[in-house]
């Protein structure tokens, strides 16, 4: 008799042990879609402008001329302040960009001249 109850509770166990394991979680999305402003931008002209760690370049798509460089602050998630320096026209101005969608950025200069920017892939 004691040879079923341990035969039993041997079996048991074993079960036990299959059902008690927690289900699988499941798999977490990674967004690949890009943070910020960081990266190359283009207008509808073609003029190519990048941003990087804080500077931004701005060249003629070309002759790969620079044309204005300066540098840029987030001002929050969604805004960015370029101050840049023409180096055409020999000026320095003041551009607050939005950033719309995760690939267009539409900027209004000092001036109050606007224009938008599309991301390059």
């Amino acid at each position: 008799m004691k040879l079923k109850v341990s035969f039993a509770l041997i079996a048991a166990a074993s079960l036990s042990a299959c059902v008690s394991s927690p289900p699988p979680r499941p798999v977490q999305q990674v967004s690949l879609q890009p943070q910020g402003v960081d990266g190359t931008w283009v207008d509808p002209n073609g003029i190519v402008s990048s941003f990087q760690g804080g500077t931004f370049t701005t060249r003629a798509s070309d002759s790969n001329a620079v044309l204005a460089t300066g540098t840029y602050t987030s001002m929050s998630p969604t805004m960015v302040e370029i101050n840049l320096t023409s180096l055409v026209r020999k000026t320095q101005s003041r551009v607050n960009c939005a950033l719309v969608t995760s690939s267009q950025l539409n900027c209004t200069q000092d001036t109050g001249a606007q224009f938008s920017l599309a991301r390059r892939s």
